[in-house]
């Protein structure tokens, strides 16, 4: 079986093809155009702009994922359903001009299904991804299935090496999917069956990384920028951060549920700055050493979270999944508290290049579904910007 996958939930355009046969699942090729640069100036996702990149980006995207891929022959060109393509994007002009220009000169490739990310996230960007795969599966009559983000996210720790992991040995799971949009607990008692049983109340962990780190004059993405400082002065000596005084809150990390909060230390941070006189706000020890209290706060309250859940619903297993994953200081500390207090169980985490958002994921999870439940009909397949897991 030979996917292709496509995923637009945010910044990144991305499109990747895989295959699978038996237990193997091969990533064949992905591309991802990152919009990083583009959305520096506003310290986050513009979603206009976001938008209007995708647009321009996706299908030339597609075209070099295809190109070389064998062709299904006897493949009849209809004008017909061009036409109701062409009626169907009559409010996006932009990608329709793109579209019908690489449909009008395409032939079909062979490939067996379609995945997209359907949600959640922004929904300007979703629909770009969503249209142009409905489009392509009714053009070339190709199945088609939606795929949920989270669920993504959570579902590529079971391809290791190229080959799909026993789910159920597994289960059940704490999942803990972390990145600039989302920060959520959930429990996965099964493939399929999802329980959320925390989630943030405000700001994600990502967002209180990216927002932190504006205000040490830090770049965008926040968390990178922030774990880059840290591990270019490494060799600070912890002294010296204690001069400063720094201790930052650690919001709800004693509260008896598994939800979370963050930018009540988004705000601590701004004012603890603020308080600061010039000459130390300008200091390079003192980003460092503000940098790493950030970063300490946020990972020591998503593992103390984390684990109690894993504690209280007697999982087998803790998954990590989204950009914030990518963490290496989130990682080593989750390692370290397992192999101390809980060596029996298991700790999934993706490769970092499967942690921020990708296809690869989205053909994965897409495969899975597929398998399962069959395809979507793809008339009423649509972008859902708040799309709950396990719906």
């Amino acid at each position: 079986m030979k996917i292709l996958a496509i995923e637009t939930s945010c910044d990144d355009t991305c499109v990747a093809l895989a295959s699978q046969k038996g237990d193997k699942f091969l990533i064949e090729k992905e591309i991802i155009s990152s919009q990083t640069k583009i959305h520096q100036k506003w310290g986050g996702v513009y979603p206009t702009a976001a938008k209007r990149e995708h647009q321009k980006n996706i299908v030339p995207i597609i075209e070099k994922i295809l190109k070389n891929e064998k062709r299904v022959e006897g493949f009849s060109f209809s004008e017909k359903k061009l036409t109701k393509i062409e009626t169907f994007l009559a409010k996006d002009g932009l990608l329709k001009k793109r579209l019908l220009s690489f449909l009008n000169n395409s032939v079909k490739p062979k490939i067996d299904l379609i995945a997209v990310t359907k949600g959640p996230g922004l929904e300007p960007c979703l629909w770009v991804g969503v249209n142009t795969a409905k489009s392509l599966s009714y053009f070339w009559n190709v199945p088609i299935v939606g795929v949920n983000h989270i669920e993504a996210h959570i579902l590529i720790n079971f391809l290791k090496d190229g080959k799909i992991l026993d789910i159920k040995k597994y289960m059940p799971a704490v999942c803990l999917v972390v990145s600039g949009g989302h920060t959520q607990l959930i429990l996965m008692k099964d493939l399929f069956d999802y329980q959320i049983i925390g989630e943030t109340r405000d700001d994600a962990a990502g967002e209180a990384f990216d927002k932190t780190a504006r205000v040490l004059g830090l770049s965008y993405p926040g968390g990178p920028a922030i774990e880059k400082l840290i591990s270019k002065y490494r060799n600070i000596e912890i002294s010296r951060c204690r001069n400063f005084e720094i201790n930052l809150p650690r919001p709800m990390i004693h509260s008896k549920n598994f939800d979370f909060s963050f930018s009540g230390l988004k705000t601590a941070v701004l004012y603890f700055v603020k308080k600061q006189p010039r000459k130390i706000r300008k200091s390079k020890i003192f980003k460092v050493c503000l940098a790493k209290e950030i970063q300490n706060a946020i990972v020591e309250v998503l593992v103390k979270k984390t684990i109690r859940a894993a504690r209280e619903f007697r999982a087998k297993s803790i998954i990590l999944g989204g950009g914030v994953s990518a963490n290496s200081s989130l990682r080593s500390v989750f390692k370290k508290k397992i192999m101390k207090n809980f060596y029996q169980l298991n700790f999934l985490v993706p490769e970092k290049k499967f942690s921020t958002d990708n296809a690869s994921m989205v053909a994965f999870a897409g495969y899975l579904r597929f398998r399962k439940f069959g395809k979507d009909n793809w008339k009423n397949l649509e972008a859902d910007a708040n799309l709950i897991i396990g719906t």
